[in-house]
């Protein structure tokens, strides 16, 4: 990772503590405690699974894997961090706090959580973010996730600080590294886990410190949206070839797709290559004022066009959107909001908090809002050929416009996803992905 920007770093904690003693004030509280998390056991076992710290915990501090820490925010006070560095001879402790971030915080080390539960019992009227079964025993009188306040501080996560940005930018750039080092091995023949490895070992992170757990499909796994099996053997022929897979700096994630072909010169090459052009059409109307719901409509149009410029679907692009028969190609949204969580909060919100379904027509959108400046969200179109959703259109009425040997004929290669993280500004998209990807 590059070097932090610790002035960038100084004002988003300064945007941070301006707005959040704001709302603390206006919704009376006296102080907001923030819980990192604490591991915990799977049923019946002592083992936990990888730990990550809770989002609104490393939307301040920049340790994405600080166990049983503890923020503890008071109005026009500089806040006060309680770093746990456990006295452990069976883990590694975290790495005491560097100058470039903990300079922000009046730094207080604790051997465990019983060094700060003091916190819970100083004011009167103070608000709690963190998990109910890690603090119910010293909550007190403090309020437990007050939905106005989280809603607040959920929607200013949705207009990303310059210190977020960078953050963004530099995991879009380890991601796109470990991306072509995971090319390079699909080309080498690797397997599904051998492309893996190769992704984590381009990336210099550990499977655990991945910030989702990365889709390598091949051939028609790669019709499976969240493919979560990584096969050891290589298949005896290759057609295709996905990889979803981000990277994180300082607790910061990028979310990237692509799809290549076995093949350079076959058919699903060319698919690819018109998926590959709308999809940068696409980034390009992620402005200001522009409704995600309105691009999604616009995401179903162009894969639709690609059908019929396939002789996949013989129908006009607007007559299968208006019928539904596009969804069956493309079944997800668009995209989502990124951050400090991959699918990052506030997508289903407006800004004054009042719910924005999907539309009946698009049920799987994550994000309905009107992209404002400092968003970044992800472009993903897609097109797969998927057994079951293809089985279920074949029995529809538009089913008889389907070329189904053509579609016979690309079910071996899975389908295809094409993913981008891009920031709205004031003027043109700013595309961290595509700056990051070689010419």
């Amino acid at each position: 990772m590059s070097d932090p920007d610790a002035q960038l770093y100084l004002r988003h904690i300064e945007s941070r503590r301006q707005h959040t003693d704001q709302i603390l004030s206006e919704l009376g509280y006296d102080a907001l405690l923030i819980h990192s998390g604490r591991s915990e056991m799977r049923f019946l076992d002592d083992h936990s699974p990888p730990f990550r710290a809770n989002a609104p915990f490393v939307a301040w501090v920049p340790q994405p894997f600080a166990e049983d820490s503890l923020l503890e925010i008071r109005i026009g006070q500089r806040p006060r961090l309680w770093f746990c560095q456990p006295d452990d001879f069976w883990h590694v402790p975290p790495d005491p706090p560097a100058g470039w971030w903990s300079e922000q915080f009046d730094i207080r080390i604790c051997r465990s959580s019983e060094d700060w539960q003091d916190c819970f019992g100083r004011e009167r009227a103070f608000a709690v973010i963190g998990r109910r079964s890690d603090l119910e025993s010293v909550l007190g009188t403090g309020d437990l996730n007050p939905e106005a306040l989280l809603q607040r501080l959920h929607e200013s996560r949705t207009r990303k600080t310059e210190w977020e940005c960078q953050c963004i930018e530099e995991a879009n750039r380890i991601g796109v590294s470990a991306h072509l080092a995971a090319a390079n091995c699909f080309d080498a023949g690797g397997s599904e886990l051998e492309i893996h490895l190769a992704y984590l070992a381009a990336a210099g992170l550990d499977q655990d410190h991945l910030p989702y757990n990365s889709i390598v499909g091949l051939n028609e796994h790669a019709a499976v949206l969240h493919y979560q099996h990584r096969q050891s053997g290589a298949p005896e022929s290759r057609h295709s070839f996905l990889i979803d897979a981000g990277a994180h700096c300082h607790g910061y994630a990028s979310d990237i797709t692509r799809t290549w072909a076995a093949d350079g010169s076959s058919e699903f090459a060319d698919l690819i290559k018109a998926m590959d052009q709308a999809q940068q059409r696409l980034a390009d109307q992620a402005r200001v004022g522009n409704s995600f719901v309105d691009l999604h409509h616009e995401t179903q149009l162009a894969v639709a066009g690609i059908l019929e410029q396939a002789d996949i679907v013989k129908m006009s692009p607007q007559s299968m959107v208006e019928s539904g028969v596009s969804g069956y190609f493309m079944p997800h949204g668009l995209g989502h909001f990124l951050g400090v969580q991959v699918h990052d909060v506030a997508g289903l919100l407006s800004s004054e908090g009042k719910p924005l379904a999907p539309p009946e027509q698009y049920p799987a959108l994550r994000l309905t809002r009107v992209l404002e400046s400092g968003n970044v969200v992800t472009i993903e179109p897609g097109l797969y050929f998927i057994p079951t959703l293809l089985e279920r259109l074949k029995a529809s009425p538009e089913g008889r416009f389907v070329d189904w040997s053509r579609v016979e004929s690309f079910k071996p290669f899975g389908g295809i996803r094409i993913e981008d993280n891009v920031r709205v500004t004031e003027d043109a998209p700013v595309n961290f992905t595509r700056a990051a990807w070689p010419e």
